[in-house]
């Protein structure tokens, strides 16, 4: 059995190897350096494949971990408004129900209800597919920094010890 790696960052088990994105990572990948991501924290970083347990570090091809919720969701951009119910949710992104006609690469501003408790969250995102399965939005780079977002993931990632990995239903 090989060794197991854990995230520099957050310290937790089950990274995912990643595809090399920029020259550096494809020059380290000849000295058998590739990246790896952490998808409890979304912290990227180069360590040595070798001597490696290969079916614990799988090859990821997704970018973030997409967790299955059932949220509300309001969204508006130029003169369309709409809402829907958040599916699959993840950093980079989510995917919705709605009957809302809208169009690829249009840009809406998203208020995602986490929690009664709390207002909702702000994210900006471009719609990034429209399918049968629903709406496919790609968050904007400074939703990608959301704290509340990063925190929301984190509660619902089931290898967080000590956490609740339930199911979210939320409704307006």
């Amino acid at each position: 059995m090989g060794r197991i790696l854990s995230c520099p960052q957050c310290h937790k088990n089950g990274l995912l190897r990643s595809r090399p994105q920029s020259p550096r990572e494809h020059f380290a990948s000849f000295l058998f350096v590739v990246p790896f991501r952490c998808p409890s924290c979304s912290h990227r970083f180069l360590a040595s494949h070798l001597g490696l347990d290969r079916s614990t570090h799988p090859v990821d091809r997704r970018e973030h971990l997409r967790i299955p919720v059932q949220l509300y969701l309001s969204f508006s951009g130029g003169h369309v408004r709409g809402e829907g119910t958040v599916l699959d949710l993840s950093m980079g992104g989510c995917i919705i129900k709605s009957e809302t006609q809208v169009h690829t690469n249009d840009i809406f501003y998203l208020r995602l209800l986490l929690d009664d408790s709390e207002p909702p969250l702000e994210l900006a995102a471009m719609v990034h597919s429209v399918s049968a399965r629903g709406i496919a939005f790609k968050f904007l780079r400074s939703a990608q920094e959301s704290k509340r977002l990063l925190a929301f993931v984190q509660a619902q990632t089931p290898d967080q010890p000590g956490k609740s990995s339930r199911k979210v239903v939320a409704a307006a």
